[in-house]
């Protein structure tokens, strides 16, 4: 569909039923690979969505906060009562950086890029539920009405499992040049210039053939259970998929929920992380930058007295629960635009590390590290989007990173990037 510029202010039809079923991965035996697809296993939240019945898109970083905000404005005429659990019903995500140059691999994704699926089925209690999207028009209750008998007819009633066999990836990731560019770092914050950058490295990665994304996906859900994941196919096919840990930032009304997620180590390491004077640093930083961008667009803010432990399969975080209660006519684009990107993935002072990953990273992330996830009237939850694969026919680029500060050495954050790309390489089925 043509993308709609949100001056246009265009309107859509929808309406919903409940849907037999347990899992909406599951629809991708009848309707097909899913645009888009979120799911957080923890939280019993699972939607994925096919089709674009609308799509809002940035062209220029000045753009950026008019789409997101009118991403909020209610903009569908519901045939019935809408579920007030409706995840979305938009979905996407933007660019890490949106005045870095992008190159080929990310074309696809754009600066913004969001979309209202024309179907869109989500978990509802022990149950399904199916909407569906038609721009207004002469017609567009009777598309709604029909398209959902065809989905409840057709939808399977099963869990989807992934069902491919584990296969050889071939894999191909510098390590002198990523060594090179954390001992960089390092001279420049033991100069002074930085307290803390983050870094990213890509691993590219190919199969004997397609990846299967429906797969993919069934495999980061199961082997992340405590992550959000989640999938966004641009219209040529390219999908942008992962399973993260961190949330930006949880958006219902006046409410506010954000994290600070840093400092990593190994499985089995929580005990030596916690009293890891580096890591505390490198997790205190993030906490005040939080607390701080916070204070101008929150009427109160509070934060955990003291990190805990977020244990995932491949690597253990401290992390520090953050709310807030904003003030009044602040809404989801303005939370985006004080806290992204937070030192959890820039760095400290944030221009100052911002301009050195410019200067000496030489990688696009696109999406890498961005915000993505779904926004509505009144409500948002958007993630940070780590642990995530670019994913094209049988090859996949995969982006891990890894804060460095003062203390930081370049052998141990190449093992610390590796153990973070576990996830993705298991999840793509690599042996």
């Amino acid at each position: 569909m043509t993308p709609l510029s949100p001056a246009e202010g265009p309107r859509w039809v929808a309406g919903m039923m409940p849907l037999p079923g347990v899992d909406p991965l599951a629809g991708a035996g009848s309707l097909g690979v899913p645009s888009v697809y979120w799911e957080r296993p923890v939280a019993r939240e699972a939607v994925a969505g096919w089709g674009e019945a609308g799509v809002l898109e940035a062209h220029a970083p000045g753009e950026l906060a008019a789409v997101l905000g009118a991403l909020g404005h209610d903009s569908v005429r519901w045939l019935d009562a809408v579920s007030p659990q409706l995840p979305g019903p938009w979905f996407g995500g933007m660019r890490f950086s949106p005045t870095q140059p992008v190159d080929g691999e990310w074309r696809s994704h754009g600066l913004a890029r969001w979309t209202l699926p024309e179907v869109l089925v989500w978990r509802e209690g022990s149950a399904l539920a199916v909407a569906v999207f038609a721009p207004e028009g002469p017609g567009a209750e009777d598309v709604v009405r029909s398209r959902l008998e065809r989905v409840r007819a057709s939808f399977p009633q099963s869990y989807r499992h992934p069902v491919g066999a584990p296969v050889a990836l071939r894999t191909a990731s510098s390590r002198p040049d990523f060594e090179a560019l954390v001992d960089r770092a390092v001279e420049a914050i033991g100069a002074g210039q930085l307290h803390k950058v983050v870094l990213a490295r890509a691993l590219e990665a190919e199969g004997p053939e397609p990846f299967d994304v429906v797969d993919v996906l069934a495999r980061l859900r199961e082997q992340n259970p405590r992550c959000a994941t989640f999938l966004f196919r641009a219209p040529d096919g390219t999908g942008f998929l992962g399973a993260t840990p961190e949330t930006l930032c949880r958006v219902d009304g006046r409410r506010l929920e954000t994290e600070a997620l840093a400092g990593s180590a190994a499985p089995g390491g929580a005990d030596a992380l916690d009293a890891s004077d580096k890591d505390r640093r490198e997790h205190e930083a993030v906490v005040r930058y939080i607390l701080q961008a916070l204070t101008p667009v929150a009427a109160s803010v509070s934060a955990d007295a003291q990190p805990s432990v977020l244990a995932l399969k491949n690597v253990v975080h401290l992390r520090t629960g953050i709310r807030a209660e904003l003030a009044d006519g602040v809404d989801t684009a303005k939370v985006v635009t004080a806290l992204h990107p937070t030192p959890a993935v820039g760095g400290t002072p944030r221009e100052r590390a911002l301009s050195f990953l410019v200067e000496h990273e030489s990688l696009d992330r696109g999406w890498y590290a961005g915000p993505v996830g779904w926004v509505g009237p009144g409500r948002a939850h958007l993630v940070v989007a780590l642990r995530s694969a670019l994913v094209r026919g049988a090859k996949a680029r995969l982006f891990v990173g890894a804060g460095i500060v003062a203390g930081s050495s370049a052998e141990s954050e190449w093992r610390e990037t590796e153990m973070k790309s576990l996830a993705m390489l298991r999840a793509l089925g690599g042996r």
